[in-house]
């Protein structure tokens, strides 16, 4: 049996925990009312229409006892979104942070989060657990796999001809004394080309100005790769291109996408266009708004405020079928601790106002209300 001590208690699986009778327990971590921090969602939509959500909580703020929640909603969250799923850091010095959520072609619910000794190890680790059944009365995820080095919290892509991107980065901002790996802290991309069964580094960009990279992918209609990576808030957004699959990939450059140094989010939609949701207008993490190209990012039209407050961040999105997109975010995670969610369409964003019948703006999926002192 392996004895793992320090930086290593990292690698130790996480737990899976589905008791729900913890999630509403008043004494418990995961109950609402004592969580004082929370933040950093993800959304997934299932085949049968259900909506998947994710963020991390625990303790008072990014560190050692964070952990990830799972919640679910069959009514797009017009009633409270229930908690069904968590996941339990190993040890007490560890942390599981920056979840994902994706449905993979074949509609399995795939939850990835990230895992680290301390608040950051320069190692860190994706892990992943995968539900083959997402839309059951009772869920069942498989046990928790370490798939990479480094963080992945925005959803992988799949290419034209069916492999598997995961965008996956080790920090060059941040030095740890637990582990150094030089040739890895880059905006990397991870590939499977089994559909899930191996997974591997393949390549990486390098962007002078990238800052907790949180990078993200999506195929050009020419079969290449680009990738948009977080950047200082100098520079907000920087750009790389890959012709080859990701494997080699041109000198990172700037985008006048403009960003206060934070997350955004970009798409592919069934339409063919591009959905960019970013800070436009900010005069920091405010004024989200959502953007479409039509010609893969070269230029952005329209312009729907999601949400123009201060203190809003980290949307991640999702589409179903009939066009609707569901766009999740954070507000003020260690105040008033909201994850909300938008629903609007493509007509919305060119329009520049909310003109469907679908669109819904600053619903409340979760809020937390334990006392950050």
């Amino acid at each position: 049996m392996t004895v793992y001590q320090g930086k290593d208690e990292a690698l130790i699986p996480a737990k899976i925990v589905y008791d729900k009778t913890l999630f509403t327990d008043s004494a418990s971590v995961y109950a609402d009312e004592n969580r004082m921090f929370q933040g950093i969602p993800g959304i997934e939509r299932t085949a049968g229409g259900r909506l998947y959500f994710t963020f991390y909580t625990g303790e008072k703020g990014e560190g050692p006892g964070n952990i990830v929640l799972l919640l679910r909603s069959d009514d797009e969250a017009n009633t409270k979104a229930e908690i069904v799923t968590a996941v339990f850091p190993p040890t007490a010095m560890t942390r599981c942070y920056d979840p994902c959520l994706w449905t993979a072609p074949d509609g399995r619910l795939w939850l990835f989060w990230a895992q680290s000794y301390e608040w950051y190890d320069g190692r860190m680790g994706v892990w992943c657990a995968v539900c083959d059944t997402p839309d059951a009365d009772e869920l069942h995820f498989s046990a928790p796999r370490r798939i990479a080095n480094g963080i992945m919290m925005n959803k992988p892509i799949v290419t034209r001809d069916g492999v598997w991107l995961l965008p996956c980065a080790i920090w060059q901002f941040q030095e740890s004394k637990h582990n150094h790996l030089p040739g890895e802290r880059f905006s990397n991309v991870y590939a499977s080309y089994d559909a899930g069964e191996t997974f591997a580094l393949i390549g990486h960009a390098d962007y002078a100005y990238r800052y907790i990279d949180e990078h993200m992918l999506y195929e050009k209609q020419n079969g290449d790769i680009a990738m948009l990576i977080r950047a200082d808030a100098a520079h907000g957004i920087g750009k790389s291109c890959s012709s080859d699959g990701g494997r080699t990939w041109s000198a990172g450059e700037d985008t006048p996408l403009g960003g206060p140094c934070s997350r955004f989010c970009v798409r592919r939609l069934r339409s063919g266009r591009l959905i960019l949701i970013n800070h436009v207008n900010y005069t920091g993490r405010n004024n989200l708004t959502a953007l479409l190209s039509e010609d893969d990012g070269e230029s952005w039209i329209g312009g729907l405020l999601l949400d123009g407050r201060s203190d809003i961040s980290y949307p991640d999105l999702v589409e179903d079928e009939n066009g609707r997109i569901f766009i999740i975010y954070d507000r003020r995670r260690v105040h008033e601790k909201e994850i909300l969610m938008a629903v609007i369409t493509e007509e919305d964003i060119l329009a520049g106002e909310c003109v469907s019948t679908a669109a819904r703006l600053g619903v409340v999926v979760n809020q937390a209300f334990g006392i950050n002192t």
